[in-house]
């Protein structure tokens, strides 16, 4: 069984997304419309909906402004390689439940070492009764 950290939430590998499907979901968790993306990329409507129905594929150029405009790698953009971008919220939750993790661990040391001392007294007890 692999150990799971905080780090492991994010994607580092190949999707299966097609570009046009990565460009979906980017805009989509960046919260911005077709519109709003396509003007902020400096192309039509018409034209990004046509990247993200892989009925065609944006320059170079287009890559890069619309990994930073959906503020994704432009790495993950073209091939699904990299970190794949996250849901609103979704790293604090992680964030939030490996400090629960964290805490629930200093606890089980805690719970440990106090079993541990109060065995110690329990034989020291049994000893002093028996003598």
């Amino acid at each position: 069984m692999t150990e799971m950290t905080a780090d492991t939430h994010a994607e580092t590998y190949d999707d299966g997304d097609t570009l046009g499907g990565r460009i979906t979901r980017a805009r989509d968790l960046a919260g911005l419309t077709l519109s709003d993306a396509a003007s902020h990329i400096g192309v039509t409507d018409e034209t990004l909906s046509e990247w993200e129905s892989d009925r065609s594929e944006p320059r170079a150029n287009k890559i890069m402004t619309l990994a930073g405009v959906l503020g994704v790698s432009p790495a993950w953009l073209i091939s699904g390689a990299g970190d794949a971008p996250q849901a609103p919220g979704m790293s604090v939750a992680v964030d939030e439940m490996s400090g629960e993790i964290n805490r629930l661990r200093e606890l089980a040391l805690q719970i440990t070492a106090t079993v541990e001392v109060l065995e110690s007294r329990l034989v020291t007890l049994t000893r002093a009764a028996n003598e």
